[in-house]
This record gives C-alpha cells, structure tokens and sequence, in this order.
C-alpha cells in the first residue's frame, strides 16, 4: 500500500508542476499556480493595507523625485504589456525603512528611508527598477506557488508517516523536514529572483535613460548604511551586497550598450 501510495503522490505531483511550469524572462524555469487577475487583486488588497497601517509623506519635493523617477521607469515601451497593469499607483511613505515594493496590479511604493541612501534619481531608478522587474518576471506568483507546492508536499508526507500520530521517530522527520523546504527550497529561489529583478531592474533602468552604473553605487550605499549588520546569505533571501555588485558588474556592459543608445535622460531632482 506505501508502495501504491509513493507511485500516485509522485504521479500527482508530476502532473501539477507540469501544468504549472512557466519560464521567467531570463530563462529560468518558474512555478505559476495563479492567475492574473487573482495577483492584481491580491496585490491591491495588500497596498490598501499598507496605506492603512503607515502615514503617507507630505513631502512636495519628496513626491515629486519618487513620481519623476516612477514614471520614467513605468512609460519604457513595452512595460505595461509585460508587467499585465494597465496604470500604475506611486506612493512615497514616511517611514525610516530603507525600502521600496511592487505589487501586482500596478502598485509601487517607496519609504522616505530610502531617499537617504538612494542618493540621486539614478540610484533610486535601480530600486525601482529591481522592484518592477519582480512584477515583470511575476515573482509573487512564482513565491506563492512554490510555498504552495512545498506545504502540499510537507502534508502528504506527513499523511504517509502517519500523521501527528506517527510517534516522535516521525515527528522529527516532518520538523527536520520543514527546515530543509525553508532552506534548501524556498530561500535559495528567492536569492534566484533576487538576481532575476536585478538583472531586469538594471536593463529597465537604461531603457528609461538612467545611468545603470548607479545600481553599483547604490549598494555600496547600501552596504555603508547596513554597518555590516547582515544575515548570512545562506539564511538569507536576498544575495549579499557583495555578489550583488559582482552580478551587476558582470551585466554592466550590456546596460551601458542601451544606456547609450537611448536619448531620454530623466531630470529627477533629489529632495
């Protein structure tokens, strides 16, 4: 019967990741478990969320640096179609947080934290380059579906063992088995898309007429500010800064090639 059960799971399995194979724009292949219009309303709920819960910026100048360098990155031909948003929402949030997001559907945030490492609009197009690069490789479906495979999995195992029942010799396969999801599954995809957004963020920031040598800059900023206060990037989802710079560095010549043939030089004057 165990032998009848591993042939149907495997056989399950199987039949689901293959109708759910999807490949990224650079060629990696990806899980995608939902649909379009189920992200843009998942990534509209969480915007509205997120304006509930932090106060937005006041700040003329602010708004218009992050909207001047939002809207050179958003209007690149070709972004909406590839992105699927029709329109996109910009808002600047008072926050000390140095960061910035994304969503599904046309939602982009960024945290006034940000603008003290993000120095000139060259260095915050990289951000949100790399931000819009996750929708455009469609990151958060990708992160919901292997999260969705990986606790399918964990639960028909757990099924076979026998469940809670199964005595402490299962018990501790199942706990020892979860680790290794979140570390051997998980993570090591999110460092992958990492990578992706920025190779994409890189190119779409030279396509919009910013300077994709900043992308460099900004995370030696990045690096300064963090104060060497960092996880292990095998514990971590996101690469080091280190080997962030060195991927960046090794695509900087195909940038560089875009960034000089485009004419639009965006004027995002930093607050």
């Amino acid at each position: 019967m165990r032998r009848v059960f591993q042939l149907c799971l495997a056989s399950t399995l199987a039949s689901v990741l293959l109708a759910a194979c999807a490949t990224s724009p650079t060629g990696r292949n990806q899980l995608s478990f939902f649909g379009h219009d189920r992200l843009a309303a998942m990534g509209e709920q969480s915007f509205q969320q997120i304006k509930q819960k932090t106060p937005t910026d006041a700040s003329a100048a602010d708004n218009r640096f992050v909207e001047c360098v939002a809207g050179a990155i958003t209007s690149v031909p070709g972004l909406d179609q590839a992105a699927q948003v029709q329109s996109w929402d910009v808002v600047v949030f008072k926050s000390d947080q140095v960061n910035a997001f994304a969503l599904p559907g046309g939602h982009i945030g960024v945290y006034t934290g940000l603008l003290n490492v993000a120095k000139n609009g060259d260095q915050l197009a990289a951000v949100i380059g790399h931000e819009v690069g996750h929708v455009i490789a469609d990151h958060p479906n990708e992160r919901m579906s292997q999260q969705y495979a990986t606790q399918g999995g964990l639960t028909a195992l757990s099924a076979f063992l026998g469940g809670g029942g199964g005595g402490a010799g299962s018990q501790a396969i199942m706990s020892a088995l979860g680790v290794g999801a979140q570390v051997g599954i998980l993570l090591p995809f999110s460092r992958a898309q990492e990578s992706e957004a920025d190779t994409i963020g890189l190119e779409l920031m030279a396509r919009a007429g910013f300077d994709p040598r900043a992308a460099v800059q900004l995370w030696q900023n990045m690096s300064a500010a963090s104060n060497g206060q960092k996880p292990s990037e095998f514990m971590s989802t996101h690469p080091s800064n280190e080997h962030r710079i060195q991927a960046l560095e090794s695509h900087m010549n195909q940038a560089l090639a875009i960034y000089q043939q485009t004419s639009n030089r965006p004027s995002c004057r930093h607050p």
